[in-house]
């Protein structure tokens, strides 16, 4: 199998532009692609902001240039079939909706060559979710960042029981070459490791919150003080962005997680305050 080369992300948004950036600083070609000249504008305004971050956190080689080349060399377009035209890797970064990624698969395999690579960068969703839409699933597989990605490097990869064990190695040293420790998960599982492992947490936050027991802040101080963690669940909200926090809470059917929902829209997403992406969350940045 050739090694990938040529790397395209679907989504520009907060995550989908930290993936491109993160590709790019380490060497591969890529293309960022969103369906609007406002979507597109604005991951240029990311990758320059990512350029000085990486420098300010002293990411090795950002300085000299190479962090602000970087963010002038991703290639942005609004048109799918020329985003992907010679794409060795997709790396797909919609937001978190079944049909919307399965109606997306489906206008990118109609476009796409037959050499690419599928990878989806869902948080909770299964490949076995989405593999029939894609025309190829032999060559799909998932590929998950945490945010923040030049410090946080995971990338969990995991595939469905079609997924060519090739194309899965070939996924595993591309996350490797761009900077990541690859995360092999050997079979599915909804939330793969990182998100098994942070949703409980999360969830009791929440529960704390909603009951009543205690405020945000206190929350985090208590996470923070007791397990020497950097940051607690509120904060952690803050970093994900309050539209993902939404849509996640609104479609859990447990009582508490609509509270919660209702809570996030009237007094956060109605004003504007989508967490560290718009500068004011529960914290203010």
């Amino acid at each position: 199998m050739s090694p990938i080369k040529n790397v395209t992300v679907l989504g520009a948004g907060v995550l989908g532009s930290q993936i491109a950036y993160q590709a790019a600083f380490h060497g591969y070609t890529v293309t960022s692609y969103d369906v609007t000249a406002d979507a597109v504008a604005k991951a240029g305004d990311r990758f320059a902001i990512l350029a000085g971050r990486y420098v300010a956190d002293a990411v090795p080689d950002a300085s000299d240039g190479h962090a602000d080349a970087t963010a002038e060399n991703i290639r942005r377009t609004t048109d799918l079939a020329d985003a992907v035209a010679d794409a060795d890797l997709v790396i797909e970064a919609a937001p978190e909706n079944l049909t919307l990624k399965r109606d997306l698969y489906g206008r990118l395999a109609a476009v796409a060559p037959e050499k690419t690579i599928f990878a989806t960068n869902s948080s909770t969703l299964l490949p076995s979710d989405i593999k029939d839409a894609t025309g190829r699933p032999d060559r799909f597989l998932a590929l998950h960042y945490a945010n923040n990605v030049w410090i946080a490097n995971t990338a969990e990869i995991m595939g469905s029981p079609d997924t060519d064990p090739a194309v899965y190695d070939e996924v595993v040293r591309f996350a490797e070459g761009s900077g990541m420790v690859a995360i092999q998960l050997h079979k599915e599982q909804s939330g793969y490791i990182l998100n098994s492992l942070l949703i409980p947490m999360l969830t009791a936050a929440v529960n704390l919150f909603v009951s009543g027991v205690a405020d945000p802040a206190t929350i985090d101080k208590t996470w923070r003080t007791g397990t020497l963690a950097p940051i607690g669940p509120f904060q952690n909200f803050d970093i994900i962005g309050l539209n993902t926090v939404y849509q996640l809470a609104s479609t859990n059917p447990d009582p508490a997680m609509a509270q919660w929902a209702e809570y996030i829209k009237v007094n956060y997403l109605d004003k504007g305050k989508l967490g560290v992406e718009t500068g004011e969350g529960f914290y203010t940045y």
